[in-house]
């Protein structure tokens, strides 16, 4: 008996708020058709013609008769909606929120019917959120800041369906700019990485007006170095040092793992490039023997490791290595992990946007004090390489 008066009272209690918003929207709609023809359009005759009732899906509920205002020439339209809009915005916004944190378009369909009692198919789920397609359109075609003290360069592979499902990159550029905020600059969707594609996004970054870069940051793919040096040719080049112990890890006996790493430590956590050549040496008298192929990899790769030595030390942990934008692949993983694979390019699309503004409305109210802290030193870089040449 209890149970049954709560419900009657928790259905007389959303009744009275459904109808609390109906009368609010029904007055504001009214003041809205009086303000058009007397302030804005004082020109028009107001000819009023009644009302027109429609449904509305709001978050109270649904409303099953708004009275809408209209006059005879069909000049008003209300701002609280769209002419065909038959839910606010509230629902457009909760599905592409939903979709940004990884729920798939089943799970979103499957969410609405629950609250709402109307079943959404994932293509209509799919629909809402190409909304964002525009945006990322016009996110991507942006002028771009000139100077960039540092870019990370970085590839992750996520599955992919088009005729077939498989593996397909997602290149993504995280910047520094020449006044310590950090930012996605951009990222491109499809195929296997390479420096061919790599040059390719370069390039289009440059024409949109990304010109002078003082530091490249990224892993050891093959060309990657010589693609970067052919479109920022003034810039330095970083090799992830991260990357390179990895590679050490699955080269090495297990036994061997520990002491090698930690001699490797002293050669990039050295406080002087001397030092760090030093260490070196003495790295390869001891390993040498044991991992010749392991040393002399680091031997011929060593200028490029060790390249962020000749930088401000207050950021020569954070350029020494690509961590800063894993943390990003990380997320984009992490927002699609329930999907066994993307169902296009779009999908992909969205959900690396919507992860690279989430990241960059925090990064644009923080500035990265270290880069702040070296910003004299690195505006002295930028002039003797850029204003010289």
């Amino acid at each position: 008996m209890s149970s049954i008066i709560d419900n009657l009272f928790s259905n007389q209690m959303e009744d009275l708020v459904k109808q609390f918003v109906q009368e609010n929207l029904e007055t504001i709609m009214k003041e809205e058709m009086k303000n058009f023809f007397e302030v804005e359009h004082p020109e028009l005759k107001n000819s009023k013609n009644g009302y027109y009732s429609r449904i509305l899906d709001t978050r109270y509920g649904r409303i099953e008769d708004l009275a809408v205002p209209r006059d005879r020439e069909g000049h008003f339209r209300t701002q609280l909606f769209d002419p065909y809009q038959r839910r606010e915005r509230w629902l457009g916004e909760t599905i592409i929120t939903m979709y940004q944190n990884g729920f798939s378009t089943r799970e979103v369909g499957q969410f609405i019917e629950r609250i709402l009692g109307d079943s959404y198919s994932a293509a209509t789920i799919s629909n809402i959120t190409d909304v964002v397609m525009e945006d990322i359109r016009e996110w991507q075609q942006r002028p771009l800041h000139n100077r960039y003290s540092v870019l990370y360069l970085d590839g992750t592979y996520l599955k992919l369906r088009r005729h077939d499902v498989a593996s397909e990159v997602v290149y993504v550029i995280v910047g520094v700019k020449d006044n310590g905020y950090r930012e996605i600059v951009d990222f491109f969707v499809g195929g296997n990485e390479s420096a061919v594609g790599w040059k390719n996004i370069l390039t289009s970054l440059k024409n949109r007006g990304l010109e002078e870069v003082l530091l490249g940051v990224f892993d050891g793919l093959a060309g990657l170095e010589q693609a970067f040096k052919e479109v920022y040719p003034l810039a330095d080049v970083q090799r992830c040092v991260v990357h390179k112990v990895r590679n050490v890890i699955s080269s090495v006996r297990k036994k061997d793992k520990e002491p090698i790493i930690t001699d490797l430590k002293k050669v990039y956590r050295a406080l002087t490039k001397e030092d760090a050549l030093a260490a070196f040496e003495e790295f390869k008298r001891t390993w040498t023997k044991a991992y010749p192929k392991v040393v002399n990899s680091w031997e011929e790769d060593l200028d490029v490791l060790l390249t962020f030595m000749s930088y401000p030390k207050v950021i020569q942990s954070h350029i020494y290595t690509t961590n800063i934008i894993e943390r990003t692949m990380k997320e984009i993983k992490k927002r699609t992990k329930t999907m066994n694979s993307l169902p296009s390019e779009k999908a992909v699309e969205k959900i690396v946007y919507l992860v690279a503004q989430d990241y960059n409305e925090k990064w644009g109210n923080r500035l990265s004090n270290e880069f702040v802290s070296a910003q004299s030193v690195l505006m002295e870089m930028f002039d003797k390489r850029y204003r010289n040449n």
